[in-house]
């Protein structure tokens, strides 16, 4: 049975974003932001990234400045693995009914994690498309960011530009690096028609993964932050490597498998698994 109205719906495939309230239950919230709260003071023993993910890279990434006294923990990868409240999130929450009504009724899960801005975080998401960071045989793929937090227009809002999931994919190799953003004249030829994605905690922005966004610093003095989980069409199969392979990659979360696969027509280039934690550290190398 359908959760979203046609007009959800409708305006979803239109503008390739659709922001719904309420996407997870007060007691799930809480939860969520209490296991955050634990990683947030773990990280304060810390001065590099540390943890370990299944292709041995860093869990949890710390933005440049962290210190014990102010700690700024930016991502977390794969939260799901490591908790058992992100992982039911993940799997049961109202957000994987949303995703489903758009892009099922059969999905699975791509992967998770976890996006921090604290108080005073410089960190500047550069504009870009998901889709290019993990192609696919066909381009049935939710982004699902959850507002643990409010989200504001002061603590860093998702900035994103409506219908770009229906034009082209941008190139975010330049000069034959990787840099994990488009180049400045397509944002500067979008910038009119960029909209902030604002609302209180419990809310979920559902995007396309070929939606051109990106995000600001938080310049206030309250954290925004944010669980991100992809789900994709069961009918597609992954075409590169997935930059955050987890153990419940490829979940079916929804559905029964159909023993088919769907594809898309496009063409890009594929792109390049960051070496350290995050894309944040490829972002900023190619910035100098």
């Amino acid at each position: 049975m359908s959760v979203l109205t046609q007009e959800q719906k409708d305006q979803f495939w239109r503008d390739g974003v659709l922001t719904v309230e309420d996407a997870v239950t007060a007691s799930e919230l809480t939860r969520l932001r209490e296991v955050f709260a634990g990683w947030v003071d773990e990280s304060r023993k810390h001065d590099t990234d540390y943890g370990e993910t299944l292709d041995g890279r860093a869990r949890f990434d710390l933005e440049p400045g962290h210190t014990a006294m102010s700690p700024a923990l930016r991502r977390v990868q794969s939260p799901e693995e490591v908790s058992e409240v992100y992982a039911n999130v993940m799997r049961n929450a109202g957000t994987v009914d949303f995703a489903a009504d758009l892009v099922g009724p059969a999905i699975r899960f791509h992967h998770g994690k976890v996006n921090s801005k604290l108080p005073g975080a410089a960190t500047k998401v550069k504009f870009h498309q998901d889709f290019p960071f993990q192609p696919m045989t066909n381009d049935d793929m939710i982004t699902a960011l959850l507002f643990v937090d409010d989200v504001t227009l002061e603590n860093g809002p998702l900035e994103v530009v409506p219908g770009t999931h229906k034009g082209p994919l941008y190139k975010l190799w330049h000069n034959g690096v990787f840099t994990g953003a488009v180049a400045d004249d397509v944002v500067d030829e979008h910038k009119d028609k960029i909209i902030k994605c604002t609302g209180k905690a419990g809310t979920v922005c559902l995007m396309h993964a070929s939606v051109l966004h990106g995000s600001a610093p938080n310049l206030s003095d309250v954290p925004r932050t944010l669980y991100i989980a992809t789900y994709y069409a069961e009918d597609a199969i992954e075409l590169s490597e997935n930059h955050l392979p987890s153990t419940l990659t490829h979940e079916l979360v929804r559905g029964e498998p159909s023993g088919r696969v769907r594809c898309s027509s496009y063409d890009m280039l594929l792109p390049e698994k960051p070496g350290d934690t995050s894309f944040f550290a490829q972002q900023a190398a190619a910035a100098g």
